[in-house]
């Protein structure tokens, strides 16, 4: 509305002289400024009307960005004036105004060196310039940068200088009007907070009574050393909830409460490492599906899992401090069963370290039955390496809990860079390996199991057996993941270290040719010639194990003939190419 009285003004003006406006000068391009004739300037006493109408205009608006405007856009009022530049105080910086336009770079430094006076400026095209300060009782707001093609007269410096008065004025109230927004704003917000302490300080009051009430409890549970079951009754107690107690690897330890699922379902590793692995990454207790679930891991070891079965989401801050108390309690108690386990790792490593070195049958026997193994049935030498894991009793326990999740019953030990284990029974192929990659974080792992053993006397050879087994599969190119000793094939006599460089050799001289052949066009011809020697030679079984025809494998065979130059039926040549297939699947890691 202002802005409008304004316009209105210079219209009427503009009528009356017949020539543009003074108030869209400050709007024209600098090519339009450097017009050889300057405005006439209105008669004082007109123009002292036109001030006042501006100067109220000014007033009425609260916006120190807008007021600049309106003060630029209206120098002419003034006198035969253009607004070159505008400046306001932020943050105790001066910052262009929001009229717009490219500042000559002159202007600005000029400007800053002032420092809050009123000075001259040379403008490229001006006859006269003047920076003038925008001052109220609160310091400097800004500064107003004016030009004239001619030296203004006593008169026009005076309306020059009541525009400047009335602009000062105007950010000053806009400035004090703002000021006192704020204030309302930061008072209303200090009230807010008050109200806000007011209610916390009631909640903590409430709170540290059912504290006290959580403290006495569990305090009372440990003092009883009734152990996990104690732990999920009172939580159970505290909250109504079923609570339960769980593994790092999903079996139930502990329920107390109604609604205990019978039988309890058995856990998925794939699906219990992600839910680990969630929660671990938040901070407290996680909500998953019906459950509200806490981790028990002293020292950033993780032992299990406390949860309540929550189904209608009746879960409230004080259940959570339950939750997280009983948590800090039950990691106590699992940190002395840990450090039971520790002590049995230790009568487990000594009896392991006699077995490994040989020893007694009799003590041997004696001690198994004391730590509950039984020595008097077969059983395997595992040896277990893992790239970015020292063989310290942390990972000997990890090695452990992976045995036992995938059912292996053994006694371990750690060696310097591997972990041993005596199984009663021969391991999975990929299961202990694929536990150990989800309890470590990587697959970077080798394993390597000896033939069986049948006597405790055995037990040094097959260990070394076992080593073997890992030595081969560390060097060969499929370098992590399982390898038996019994399946070792010709390998067995070949001892591992140096000597890959001839097998390279060897296996290229001799079916350098097929490998070749078989890359250019996507044939089989190094693995039928494998399978034809498994098979010991035989048209039938080795046709029925690659799955074609017969007349299918004698064109093959022929094939290899021809490519490799050599003579399945002489001697020689077919002990070479036997031994070359064998060691090209084993060691260098060939198909099959």
């Amino acid at each position: 509305m202002a802005s409008s009285r304004v316009h209105n003004l210079y219209r009427r003006r503009s009528d009356r002289e017949g020539s543009v406006p003074r108030g869209s000068a400050g709007r024209q391009s600098r090519a339009a400024r450097r017009e050889p004739s300057p405005p006439v300037p209105p008669p004082d006493g007109h123009a002292l009307h036109e001030l006042m109408v501006l100067s109220n205009a000014l007033l009425d608006t609260r916006d120190e960005g807008e007021i600049l405007r309106l003060a630029m856009d209206h120098i002419a009022a003034a006198g035969p004036y253009s607004a070159e530049a505008g400046f306001l105080r932020v943050a105790g910086d001066l910052v262009p105004g929001p009229r717009g336009g490219q500042i000559h770079a002159a202007v600005d430094r000029r400007v800053r060196e002032l420092a809050g006076q009123d000075g001259p400026v040379t403008v490229p095209g001006w006859r006269w310039g003047r920076a003038l300060g925008l001052r109220g009782l609160e310091g400097l707001h800004g500064y107003l940068v004016v030009t004239s093609r001619s030296r203004p007269t006593e008169a026009e410096r005076s309306l020059l200088a009541m525009l400047v008065r009335h602009t000062a004025a105007a950010l000053s109230v806009a400035f004090s009007d703002r000021r006192r927004r704020e204030d309302a704003l930061e008072l209303h917000g200090l009230r807010e907070e008050r109200t806000a302490l007011q209610r916390q300080l009631i909640s903590v009051v409430a709170e540290l009574g059912y504290q006290r009430a959580i403290h006495a409890l569990m305090a009372d549970v440990a003092a009883s050393g009734g152990g996990e079951e104690a732990i999920t009754r009172a939580l159970h107690e505290l909250t109504g909830l079923p609570a339960l107690v769980e593994d790092r690897f999903g079996r139930l330890r502990s329920w107390t409460g109604p609604s205990r699922p019978d039988p309890y379902p058995e856990p998925d590793p794939v699906r219990q490492n992600e839910m680990l692995h969630a929660v671990a990454r938040e901070v407290g207790p996680v909500r998953i599906k019906d459950r509200l679930i806490t981790l028990v891991r002293p020292h950033g070891e993780m032992l299990g899992v406390l949860a309540l079965v929550d189904a209608r989401g009746e879960a409230d801050e004080h259940t959570v401090l339950a939750l997280e108390h009983a948590a800090a309690s039950l990691a106590l108690e699992l940190a002395h069963l840990r450090n039971l386990a520790e002590v049995e790792l230790r009568l487990h490593r000594e009896l392991v370290d006699d077995l490994l070195a040989g020893t007694d049958e009799a003590s041997a026997y004696a001690r198994s039955e004391a730590v509950g193994h039984d020595l008097h049935r077969s059983h395997y030498i595992v040896v277990v390496q893992w790239s970015n894991r020292t063989a310290d009793d942390l990972f000997a326990h990890t090695v452990g809990r992976a045995a036992s999740a995938v059912g292996m019953r053994s006694l371990l030990t750690p060696r310097s860079d591997h972990v041993v284990l005596v199984a009663d029974d021969r391991p999975h192929a990929r299961a202990l390996y694929e536990a150990l990659a989800r309890e470590t974080g990587t697959r970077s792992g080798t394993i390597g199991v000896s033939a069986p053993c049948d006597s405790l006397d055995d037990i040094p050879h097959h260990y070394e057996e076992a080593q073997r087994a890992l030595e081969v599969r560390r060097h060969s190119r499929e370098r992590y993941g399982t390898t038996f000793f019994d399946e070792l094939g010709l390998y067995r006599i070949l001892g591992p270290g140096n000597g890959y460089r001839e097998l390279e050799t060897f296996v290229h001289e001799w079916l350098g040719q097929l490998i070749d052949y078989d890359s250019r066009h996507h044939a089989a011809m190094v693995e039928t010639l494998s399978r034809y020697f498994d098979c010991g030679g035989n048209y039938d079984e080795t046709a029925e194990s690659l799955a074609i025809h017969r007349s299918t494998l004698r064109y093959r065979l022929q094939r290899i003939r021809d490519i490799s130059g050599n003579d399945l039926a002489n001697v020689e040549d077919r002990l070479n190419l036997q031994v070359a297939t064998r060691v090209w699947r084993i060691v260098l890691g060939g198909p099959g």
